[in-house]
C-alpha cells in the first residue's frame, strides 16, 4: 500500500499550528560507561526481509538485493549501528544531536579500545598530527576503517595540523608527559643535541626564541597548563622557573606575555601551514580523511589556498577544511575565516593564553552562533572534562561548561587529553554522551512553547528556493510534531540547512555519498545514511520506509515530512501499515 501524502510544490507557507501537543519521549539516563574488557559486538546477522528484496550479511553490513523495479540501495548500507540502536531505545525525540570528537592517542589507539569509543558514541575520531609518526596514524584509520566495516560503525576522521606557531619539542626519553612544580628550574633552548636532552631540558622549535625572550617575561604552556618566569638567557638556552605547577606534554603550544601584554611578534612572519604540516595533508589526503582541521589560522587566505589544492589532489574526495579559533589574529579575522571554511573549531585552550580567560565563554557564544548563521558545522574543544584525565567524575564547573555548550546548540563537543591520554577516556565518553541527552530533552521541553528563531535568506541568495524550503519543512515538523524529517540529497546542502533550523526531531539524510555521509556526522541532528536513489524513481519514500520497518527504525503511523534536492517541495506522509 503506497503512504498517503500531502504534496505542497514550492508552497512555502507553514500550515496553522496544531494545538495538540506530543508528550516527549522519556529519557532514561545511563550511568557512567564502566567498561573493564572492551565491549564487543557480533557482525550484523539479519534475518529480516523487506518486499521484494532478500537481505544479505557482507563484512558485518546489511546489504539488500533489489527485486525487479525495487530501489537500488547499493552495494552497502551504511548505518551507524550505535544510532539505530538508541533510536530504538530512546525515540525519535530521544536521540542525541549534538556530535562527540574523540582524539586518538596511547590510551585509546588499539582496535578494542577504539571499538569501546564508537560503541560508546563517538562519531567523529581525531588524529593530532602533532604527536605520531604517519606509520602510528595510517594503523589507527586502518583499524577504524575496519571497524566501519566489519562492526557496522560510521566513525569519520579528523586529522588536525600541528601548525607553525611557538612550541616544545618532544621530552627527554620520550616521556609522554612531565610534572613541573612550584620553584622547578627547567632550560628551554634552541640547542640541537645529538644525545638525549639533559634533565629538565626542553627544546623550542623557533629558532629566534632566545633573542625575542626578555628576563621577567612570563612563559604560558599549553593554554596555562604550567607557567613560568624568565629568569636567566645564555646563550640559545632560557632559563626559567615554574610559578604555577602543572604538567608538560610533547609539543606544547607556548605563549609569551610581558607587562601583562601578550607579546605576538615572535609569530608574525611564522606560517599558518609549516612544511611539515603539508606533508601532513598529503598523508592525509592519500589515507582519505573526512575532514583537515588547520591549527591557528590568521586570515581567510590561508584557507582559500588550501582548498585550492586541495581540489586539484588526486586523491580528494570533498575533504572538509575545519579552522581552528585560537589566536588573536584568527578573531580579528572572524567573519571571513568562518565564511571561507567548511566548519569552525573553538579552541579555547590556546585561545585562553592569548585572551583574558573572563572573554572566553563571551568569544565562544559568538563564534557558535556566527557558525549557526553562516550554515557553517562548529565544534567547542579543549577542556571540556580535563579533570577526567586523572579522575573518574568530572567537576560540576565542567558539566555546567558542557551544558552551555549544547544550550548554545554548537555541532559537536570535543575531548582531546581525556580520551587520548587520560586514565578514564570511555567513562569521559559516557559522561560527555550523558550530559547532551539529559540538556537536549531539557532544552527542548523548556522552549517547547517560544517562537523559534529559523534562519533566514536573504533575496541575494543563489539557493534561495532551497533555503526557504528547508526553514519551512523545520517550521512545519515543529508545529506538526512529526516524528522525523526525511532528505534525499547528492551532497548533503539540504540536510545541512535542515539541521541549521535545529528542528525537534532528527533528520534522516539520505545520500549516494559515502564521503558526504561521513562529512555530515560532524553536523548536528543528522542521521546519515548511504544509498543510491535513481533520479526517476517516484517510489522512493515507500521503499525507504519499507527498508526502515524492516530494522525496526520506524512503526506504522510514524509522522514523516520529506524534502529532496529533485522534488521542490515538502511531503507530510504518515507511515504505512503494509
Amino acid at each position: 500500500m503506497a503512504a498517503q501524502s500531502l504534496r505542497f510544490s514550492l508552497s512555502l507557507f507553514s500550515p496553522t499550528p496544531i494545538t495538540k501537543q506530543l508528550q516527549p519521549t522519556r529519557i532514561t539516563p545511563k550511568p557512567y560507561l564502566h567498561i573493564s574488557k572492551p565491549i564487543k559486538y557480533a557482525p550484523i546477522r539479519s534475518e529480516i526481509t523487506a518486499p521484494s528484496t532478500t537481505p544479505l550479511v557482507s563484512n558485518g553490513a546489511l546489504v539488500l538485493k533489489p527485486g525487479v523495479g525495487e530501489l537500488e540501495l547499493g552495494p552497502v548500507i551504511e548505518i551507524d549501528r550505535v544510532v539505530e540502536s538508541d533510536l530504538k531505545e530512546n525515540g525519535f525525540r530521544g536521540t542525541r544531536k549534538t556530535k562527540i570528537v574523540c582524539t586518538i592517542g596511547p590510551a585509546t589507539c588499539g582496535f578494542d579500545e577504539l571499538e569501546a569509543l564508537a560503541i560508546g558514541g563517538m562519531n567523529v575520531a581525531r588524529l593530532n598530527m602533532c604527536h605520531g609518526t604517519h606509520e602510528w596514524h595510517k594503523s589507527v584509520i586502518e583499524k577504524i576503517r575496519r571497524l566501519n566495516v566489519e562492526k557496522g560503525f560510521g566513525v569519520s576522521i579528523m586529522m588536525d595540523t600541528q601548525g607553525s606557531e611557538v612550541h616544545m619539542g618532544d621530552l627527554a626519553g620520550g616521556a609522554s608527559s612531565a610534572k613541573v612544580e612550584d620553584g622547578d628550574v627547567w632550560t628551554f633552548t634552541v640547542r640541537s643535541y645529538e644525545s638525549e636532552l639533559p634533565e629538565r631540558t626542553v627544546n623550542v622549535n623557533y629558532d629566534g626564541f632566545a633573542e625575542d625572550v626578555y628576563i621577567g617575561d612570563e612563559l604560558i604552556v599549553d593554554g596555562g597548563m604550567a607557567r613560568f618566569e624568565v629568569i636567566q638567557k645564555i646563550g640559545p638556552d632560557v632559563k626559567c622557573i615554574c610559578t604555577d605547577p602543572g604538567l608538560l606534554l610533547p609539543r606544547a603550544n607556548l605563549t609569551f606575555w610581558r607587562d601583562g601584554r601578550l607579546v605576538q611578534e615572535r609569530n608574525a612572519m611564522l606560517p599558518t601551514i609549516s612544511a611539515k604540516d603539508w606533508l601532513d595533508i598529503d598523508f592525509g589526503l592519500s589515507e582519505g580523511v573526512d575532514f583537515i582541521a588547520v591549527s591557528f589560522v590568521k586570515s581567510a587566505e590561508v584557507i582559500n589556498h588550501l582548498k585550492k589544492y586541495l581540489a586539484s589532489h588526486p586523491h580528494d574526495s570533498g575533504t572538509y577544511v575545519i579552522s581552528k579559533i585560537e589566536n588573536v589574529d584568527s578573531l580579528k579575522n572572524l567573519d571571513t575565516i568562518i565564511k571561507a571554511s567548511d566548519g569552525v573549531m573553538v579552541a579555547r585552550g590556546d585561545l585562553g593564553a592569548q585572551i583574558p580567560l573572563e572573554q572566553v565563554p563571551s568569544v565562544q557564544k559568538k563564534i557558535v552562533e556566527m557558525c549557526r548563521e553562516l550554515n557553517k558545522p562548529v565544534i567547542v574543544a579543549s577542556q571540556l572534562l580535563e579533570s577526567m584525565i586523572e579522575y573518574p567524575i568530572p567537576t560540576r564547573a565542567e558539566v555546567a561548561d558542557v551544558t552551555e555548550a549544547i544550550k548554545q546548540q554548537a555541532d559537536a563537543l570535543m575531548l582531546s587529553g581525556e580520551s587520548a591520554m587520560g586514565q578514564y577516556p570511555f567513562k569521559a565518553l559516557s559522561v560527555l554522551r550523558s550530559i547532551s541527552l539529559r540538556i537536549e530533552k531539557w532544552w527542548r521541553e523548556e522552549n517547547s512553547h517560544r517562537p523559534r528563531k529559523l534562519p533566514v535568506a536573504t533575496f541575494t541568495s543563489p539557493n534561495i528556493v532551497t533555503n526557504e524550503l528547508c526553514t519551512a519543512a523545520a517550521s512545519m515538523a515543529n508545529k506538526l510534531g512529526a516524528d522525523a524529517l526525511f532528505v534525499y540529497t547528492k551532497s548533503g546542502y539540504m540536510a545541512s540547512l535542515l539541521s541549521q533550523c535545529r528542528p525537534d526531531c532528527p533528520i534522516f539524510a539520505f545520500t549516494p555519498s559515502l564521503s558526504a555521509r561521513r562529512r555530515m556526522n560532524l553536523q548536528w541532528g543528522l542521521v546519515p545514511f548511504c544509498l543510491n536513489f535513481p533520479e526517476d524513481d517516484d517510489n522512493i519514500l515507500d521503499k525507504t520506509f519499507a527498508f526502515l520497518k524492516a530494522r525496526g527504525m520506524i512503526k506504522p503511523g510514524d509522522k514523516i515530512i520529506s524534502v529532496s534536492d529533485k522534488l521542490q517541495s515538502i511531503q507530510v506522509v504518515n507511515v504505512p501499515r503494509e
